[in-house]
């Protein structure tokens, strides 16, 4: 689920499609590039102003869907966009919303056969966007946890054609295995946001985590065996008693979180990383052998974020991005060769933030 702070708008105008403009454009990824980053190769923005995140791909890697908010685009909060993978002119078009345009929608996903797609909103309470609560409690940075949200899905034209939850409460993070066979997301069902899994028709739902605090940002291990996902534990009295307290209201506190893994069925469950603060929207490596994430670990006023991988046993700890304030977001290609992710950089000093697509390299 998208959670972050990112404001105002900004006209790129960074890429364009004539012949003449090629080695520009090919001279321009160079510069999107940070020295240090050395698993990137022939970077590209994808999108320019606004707030753009969690980019997933088809499953036939042709294609994006992210969740965006842009005035420009005529919406106020998160609606769900397609664009085709090759498409690099969102500074002067709009992409295809495939949502309803009510609502604060969060976390698309492709279905198999890349013709339907799953993602949460809280259209059926209202139709406008959702009250933005503070975003401090008692000098303590929250997140919203919408009890309106529900998962549906829909067509590529953005009808609806069912829906997956109804149960009161956060039903939301859908995303897909690659086998095509399960969907995994967070619910409050339980009275704790847990994780569970379901066929892709929805039957067979099971609870997969059970222990106190927020599990979620869950996704598949490319063969469909495991599940990476961000928790927090509240440990002592104090930590217990504040998360209960802030969930009863419909917040979270996310500074305190850790990567986790384990089966699908929730067995073999182990804490990957133990590095304090806010660590987050994990991604498997197409090994299956390594995790990519984010984390300010090493911030001391909570940023940057920036993307690290880690081998799934905790160790080999390796910074991927050197963002100043922001990375994450962080999602493989199907066929491995490529990544996406989202950024503030080239954002021209503003607030925004971008999606971004780079080559790949081990």
């Amino acid at each position: 689920m998208k959670q972050y702070s990112f404001y105002s708008i900004i006209l790129l105008v960074l890429f364009s499609c004539n012949n003449t403009n090629n080695k520009s454009s090919q001279s321009e990824s160079n510069t999107l590039i940070y020295p240090q980053e050395v698993h990137f190769e022939n970077m590209k923005q994808l999108t320019f102003g606004g707030e753009n995140a969690e980019a997933y791909w088809s499953f036939d890697d042709s294609k994006l869907i992210f969740q965006a908010t842009n005035e420009k685009w005529g919406q106020s909060c998160d609606q769900i966009y397609i664009i085709d993978t090759n498409n690099y002119n969102l500074n002067n078009e709009m992409p295809k919303m495939v949502s309803l345009g009510l609502g604060r929608t969060t976390c698309s996903y492709f279905m198999p056969g890349d013709s339907t797609i799953i993602y949460a909103s809280t259209h059926l309470e209202d139709a406008k966007c959702p009250h933005v609560p503070e975003r401090r409690v008692n000098g303590k940075y929250v997140w919203p946890i919408y009890d309106s949200y529900d998962i549906f899905i829909a067509d590529l034209d953005g009808n609806i054609v069912s829906q997956l939850t109804d149960t009161p409460g956060y039903d939301a993070e859908a995303t897909v295995s690659p086998t095509g066979d399960k969907i995994v997301f967070t619910s409050i069902r339980s009275g704790d946001l847990e994780l569970y899994t379901c066929n892709i028709d929805g039957s067979e739902i099971r609870q997969v985590t059970n222990q106190l605090g927020y599990d979620g940002g869950a996704f598949f291990s490319h063969d469909g065996k495991k599940l990476v996902f961000r928790a927090s534990r509240p440990k002592n009295k104090e930590e217990i008693e504040e998360y209960k307290e802030l969930l009863s209201n419909g917040l979270v506190q996310p500074t305190k979180m850790e990567i986790y893994i384990c089966n699908v069925d929730g067995s073999n469950l182990r804490q990957v990383t133990n590095l304090g603060d806010a660590n987050w929207s994990p991604f498997f490596h197409p090994s299956n052998e390594k995790i990519i994430f984010c984390s300010n670990h090493e911030s001391i006023m909570g940023f940057p974020f920036n993307l690290y991988m880690i081998d799934i046993d905790g160790n080999n700890l390796e910074q991927i991005t050197y963002d100043e304030k922001f990375a994450s977001f962080p999602v493989f290609s199907n066929d491995g060769k490529k990544i996406t992710f989202s950024s503030n950089r080239n954002n021209g000093g503003t607030r925004n933030t971008n999606v971004f697509i780079a080559n790949w390299k081990e």
